[in-house]
């Protein structure tokens, strides 16, 4: 072996490698692939003939093209797929197979198209099918249908649909004899009787091919609409209706190019047969053949495309529509009527009319059309739209550039009559389950556009009219009183009264008021409640002389209760004779002005207003309790009108009266009247008359919230969020703290003037008659004085007034506060007078008239001073030898119940006649003066 070595050659640059030119290169296929997605896109637009041609391409084309959702959208498209029966089909088919073979997991496997290994049998080719599974589509059966065997082609196309269909004219002359061996009518039954089958989509749409595709092919072929062979072979126009109809349908299937061509021109062919369908239709209804020849072509139309047409025809041709202003003129409503008033005796008969014919034309509707028309639901949305709905806007527009009051009950009047005409409507057989609904829910449509206006209308017209009657009644007292002033100012000689002029204004300012007039309302009252409840309804009270004798001395308020009409003028009461001098001027205007104090509210005014009120939301609660769209806007409406209602009679009517009432109170003063041998203080009587009125207000309120509101479930009186609520309360709170201010001040003025009597008609003879020298040993009147029955008659007719006008606590409260009073001005009158033993026989007898009175408040505590003052009485009775048992008795805490300490039990002791005699034997045996210390 040779020892020879290659030298290694150093420096130059590198050989390079022959094999790495090769090795860079990349083996790149040349196999040309479209995406699924494209080729399916492609396959949307052939037509169905070339699909069959095209599945002969390959396996992958084939299947693209088998896939069952291609078969099942065209299904669809034509309405033959019900995805519910075929979602039932393939259950019923998975458990019968899962149950024979006991194989699940496998079966499974098959329905979704999954190996047991995890193949996919996709639609790209990829994987094979198991060879002892069952493939859903035989390849050997499509190439008999894509006509490989000349036999077996007639047969694969008998039965899928898929064969050969020429093109050319001659298919629109020559039948083939495919289609002569098939039966005509069998062929318009093919749809009907296409199954919904996952699987055997492309073989149910194959049947629905090779029945209708030749006589679709010719329709959109034709020249001449008379030469189609739909109208050659079938002769009944029925048959050539119900085939027009399907080759509508199986034209929504035809997705290739120029299908919207194809779809025109039969839509062209199937105008034509409904036009020459139609004017039969027509001459028809003109002769009126009901069961004939309109009965007939009815059905044809309504079996091509529903029958709108005909529907159409009969609706125009129908006497309610084509000559509705024989049913009634809306103008007639406003033309015999007065102004604020409307006939809606007009109304009631253009909607009985209505019904009548309405009536008359369902029962055609039921003879003519078959149900599947649904001829009278559509008659029944032209006559609301184009007889009813135009009936009521030419009223309601009219009604409200007329009168705005005879807009309101035109438009509640109206729709109540709208729902009794609903009730008398007949419905169609076809419609019989809704028809009512339909009915009611057209009516709420045509006042829909009227609804809003209207509630907005009537909140106004309601605030108007109240501001109205409040201001009217404040101008007329206002004008009255400024005409008064003005007579009675006519003959003063100012430049010789000038002087006193200050003088004179204070003592008027002081004099007292005249007797009231009252309402004839009885004591207790009782009645009161009743009488409020009448006067809300507007129920004519006769006025019965049956008045207490309490206050038998008042005379009656004319025409307040007796008047239904309640008019809100005042009565004007005839001008006396004007006055010389301004003293007697002013005098005059001052008592006119408090002798009009039954003016400062009125109960008339307050129920014009509640009648008011009443119309308005009766007339808007129509469209509540029929429980309709807009109902909910119709209950806060009528919350917002009583609301305003409560505002306007409370705030500005009520209330007003109540403060000036209060003034009237505060200016009085009993030393600047000199007739007191009245048992009433008129300012308080006055302010005890509003009580009165004030209470019989309320309670009008509160029959009227019951009735108008709460029966009505217009409002909740549970929910103190409730407008309506929370405003009613508020008036109630108004109305109690004016009562309590009034009654404050009215305690005042009536112990302002109980101690006035006290103190101008007490005698002094009547508790020590050894002062006048005029004293009878022999007869002594041991009854009540004069000034003590005065008193009591003073007091209680007072505060019997407030019985049955008030809340039972606020009088127990009035009474008590009143007794305290009584009590501290007995005592103060007590300690101004001299008594003697033989006047004190006087003092106890009116001690115990008071506390007689006292019982009938039965009011215990109240009772425990007045026991505590009769007491106090017996201490004049003390002869003046028994000093020491005076001293007893003044000492004596328990006697007096704690009512009066011994200090001022003491201080009452110095009003004794004999005191000046006593008391220094009286002090030595309570304080123990004189006594010597041992």
């Amino acid at each position: 072996m040779s020892s020879f070595k290659r030298a290694t050659v150093t420096g130059g640059p590198p050989r390079p490698d022959v094999l790495a030119p090769l090795r860079m290169t990349q083996i790149v296929g040349s196999k040309p692939l479209l995406p699924a997605e494209i080729l399916s896109t492609i396959l949307d637009y052939v037509t169905v003939s070339d699909l069959i041609h095209f599945a002969q391409v390959s396996r992958r084309m084939k299947e693209m093209v088998y896939d069952d959702s291609r078969w099942i959208l065209r299904l669809r498209l034509m309405g033959c797929w019900n995805e519910a029966e075929a979602r039932k089909r393939a259950e019923s088919s998975w458990r019968q197979r899962a149950g024979s073979k006991g194989l699940p997991h496998e079966e499974e496997a098959d329905r979704v198209g999954i190996g047991v290994n995890g193949n996919h049998d996709s639609v790209v080719g990829i994987g094979r099918p198991r060879k002892d599974s069952k493939p859903i589509f035989d390849a050997g059966a499509e190439q008999v249908n894509l006509g490989t065997n000349g036999h077996q082609q007639s047969v694969a196309g008998s039965s899928d649909g898929f064969d050969a269909v020429p093109l050319s004219q001659s298919a629109t002359t020559n039948i083939p004899s495919t289609h002569k061996s098939q039966d005509p009518l069998s062929r318009m039954e093919a749809m009907s009787q296409a199954r919904s089958i996952r699987g055997q989509a492309r073989q149910e749409y194959g049947k629905i091919h090779g029945s209708l595709n030749q006589y679709y092919i010719d329709a959109v072929k034709c020249k001449d609409h008379t030469t189609a062979m739909v109208f050659r072979i079938y002769r009944d126009p029925n048959h050539q209706a119900r085939m027009l109809a399907n080759l509508a349908r199986f034209a929504n299937s035809d997705l290739a190019q120029g299908w919207q061509e194809r779809q025109e021109r039969l839509h062209h062919l199937s105008d034509a047969f409904e036009t020459a369908v139609a004017r039969e239709f027509e001459q028809a209804l003109e002769t009126a053949d009901v069961d004939g020849k309109q009965r007939k072509y009815a059905h044809v139309l309504a079996a091509l495309n529903g029958g709108q047409k005909a529907v159409e025809l009969f609706i125009s041709h129908s006497p309610i529509v084509a000559r509705k202003i024989e049913l009634g003129d809306p103008l007639d409503c406003l033309r015999s009527s007065p102004s604020g008033s409307i006939a809606l005796e007009e109304s009631q008969s253009f909607f009985a009319r209505l019904a009548a014919g309405f009536n008359e034309q369902i029962a055609l509707i039921d003879r003519i059309f078959p149900d599947s028309t649904k001829a009278a639901g559509t008659f029944l949305e032209r006559v609301g739209k184009e007889v009813f709905s135009d009936y009521l806007s030419t009223l309601f527009d009219e009604a409200h550039q007329t009168n705005l009051e005879s807009y309101l009950k035109a438009v509640s009047g109206t729709y109540h009559q709208s729902l009794y005409m609903a009730k008398t409507l007949r419905p169609s057989k076809d419609t019989s389950d809704e028809f009512y609904e339909s009915v009611d829910r057209i009516i709420a449509n045509s006042f829909e556009f009227h609804i809003e206006l209207y509630l907005k209308e009537e909140f106004s017209f309601f605030k108007r009219k109240s501001e109205a009657e409040v201001g009217e009644w404040e101008r007329q007292l206002s004008e009255q009183d400024a005409s008064m002033q003005s007579l009675y100012m006519s003959n003063v000689n100012r430049q010789a009264d000038k002087r006193d002029f200050l003088t004179s204004f204070k003592k008027v300012v002081m004099m007292p008021v005249n007797v009231l007039p009252t309402f004839p309302l009885s004591s207790p009252f009782g009645g009161k409640s009743a009488t409020a409840k009448a006067l809300v309804n507007g129920e004519n009270m006769q006025t019965t002389s049956q008045a207490s004798s309490q206050i038998s001395t008042r005379p009656a308020t004319p025409s307040i209760i007796n008047s239904t009409s309640l008019s809100a003028k005042r009565s004007i009461t005839p001008m006396p004779e004007p006055p010389t001098t301004e003293l007697a001027a002013k005098a005059a205007i001052m008592s006119s002005r408090l002798e009009g104090i039954r003016s400062l509210f009125s109960i008339e005014i307050a129920l014009n207003l509640v009648h008011a009120a009443k119309s308005g939301i009766e007339r808007a609660a129509v469209f509540y309790r029929t429980q309709s769209q807009f109902g909910e806007d119709a209950r806060k409406q009528c919350q917002l009108i009583f609301v305003l209602l409560i505002q306007i009679l409370g705030t500005r009517h009520i209330k007003a009266g109540f403060d000036q009432a209060v003034d009237h109170l505060t200016n009085y003063n009993p030393k600047e009247i000199q007739n007191h041998g009245h048992t009433e203080v008129k300012p308080l009587v006055t302010f005890l008359e509003l009580v009165n009125v004030g209470d019989l207000i309320q309670q009008m309120l509160d029959v009227f919230y019951e009735q108008e509101m709460v029966a009505s479930r217009l409002t909740d009186r549970n929910d103190f969020l409730d407008p309506a609520v929370k405003e009613k309360k508020r008036f109630e709170q108004m109305l109690d703290e004016r009562v309590a201010a009034g009654l404050n001040k009215g305690i005042e003025v009536l112990m302002s003037e109980v101690e006035f009597v006290c103190a101008t008609t007490q005698k002094a003879e009547d508790f020590n008659p050894d002062a006048a020298g005029a004293m009878n040993s022999d007869v002594m009147d041991i009854g009540p004085s004069e000034t003590a029955k005065m008193v009591v008659n003073i007091v209680s007719s007072h505060t019997k007034m407030l019985v049955g006008s008030t809340e039972k606590n606020m009088l127990d409260v009035f009474n008590q506060e009143v007794g305290l009073r009584i009590f501290t001005a007995l005592c103060k009158h007590i300690k101004r007078q001299r008594i003697s033993v033989a006047g004190s026989i006087k003092l106890i007898s009116d001690m115990n008239h008071y506390f007689t009175y006292i019982q009938t408040l039965k009011n215990q505590n109240l009772l425990e001073y007045f026991i505590a003052l009769r007491e106090l009485a017996q201490i004049y009775l003390v002869d003046p030898s028994d000093a020491k048992e005076l001293a007893t008795i003044i000492a004596d805490g328990d006697r007096f119940h704690g009512i009066f300490r011994a200090e001022e039990v003491y201080e009452f002791a110095e009003r004794r006649a004999d005191w000046y005699q006593i008391r220094a034997k009286v002090e030595r045996a309570m304080y123990g003066i004189g006594c010597v210390v041992m």
